[in-house]
């Protein structure tokens, strides 16, 4: 089982990383080429672009210059200990051991609009480039253009056959994986939260069970969509008749949920 997550736009540059393990990124020549696009675009246009303030186009923009092809333990950090937000903390790498690490190396991956796609190990350097982001490239008008389908090729290349893909990334960073040249099958879980006596999705609810049900795959070694049923960490459950074939939905009730 292979499993996918969205990076963050909100990083942790100064945090030491809980083990000292390092893996290189694969598609830093893609990376480069972004790199040169943005390099082009000034504070102003970055700010337009993305719309950011100032000051975080201005940062942006001196990263994008100051951003190498190789990337080292002087440039770069491991992209589980960089990325922060709600689906990190439900994730929660930095209390991980090495075997669950080593294992998330293998089986875990994330989106990145800069990077493509990342093992949780791989060097990353600072940066802004959400995937949903209408930069003008060498391919496109967009990063989905861009992409084409190189994530969705190297994501055959680490599946087996038969191999059970989960998507716990949002539709703006999944929307960059071709579906339909996927080559094994693919479940999106979906979780919802009781609020006013109506189920529904609840956004920053939902980022953190993303990076709970990671984090329960990797500690449970699951394998089979049967096993990712039985995720019931901080009160969800699956629920059968809410739930698809390709879609398992988890419900919690609003007396589960924090602060509750």
């Amino acid at each position: 089982m292979k499993f996918l997550i969205s990076p963050a736009k909100t990083l942790d540059l100064t945090s030491e990383p809980s083990l000292p393990l390092s893996s290189l990124p694969q598609l830093t020549q893609e990376s480069q080429l972004l790199i040169k696009t943005l390099s082009n675009y000034s504070p102003a246009d970055i700010a337009s672009l993305m719309k950011l303030s100032d000051k975080l186009a201005t940062l942006n923009v001196e990263r994008y210059q100051a951003w190498q092809e190789n990337h080292t333990s002087d440039n770069s950090r491991p992209a589980i200990y960089t990325f922060m937000g709600d689906v990190y903390t439900g994730l929660d790498a930095y209390s991980l051991n090495e075997e669950d690490m080593q294992y998330a190396q293998q089986n875990l991956r994330i989106l990145s609009g800069l990077y493509g796609l990342l093992k949780p190990l791989d060097l990353m350097q600072a940066y802004r480039l959400e995937m949903g982001t209408k930069l003008t490239n060498p391919r496109g008008s967009n990063l989905y253009q861009f992409w084409g389908d190189i994530i969705v090729d190297k994501l055959n290349q680490e599946l087996d056959e038969g191999e059970l893909l989960v998507n716990l990334a949002s539709n703006e960073y999944f929307k960059a994986v071709n579906k339909k040249k996927l080559t094994t099958p693919l479940v999106s879980p979906n979780f919802l939260d009781e609020k006013n006596g109506q189920f529904k999705v609840i956004s920053f609810y939902a980022k953190k069970a993303r990076g709970l049900m990671a984090r329960y795959l990797i500690e449970n070694r699951c394998q089979t969509l049967e096993e990712l049923k039985a995720f019931d960490l901080a009160g969800y459950r699956y629920d059968a008749d809410r739930s698809t074939a390709d879609v398992p939905v988890f419900v919690r009730p609003e007396s589960a949920q924090p602060n509750k």
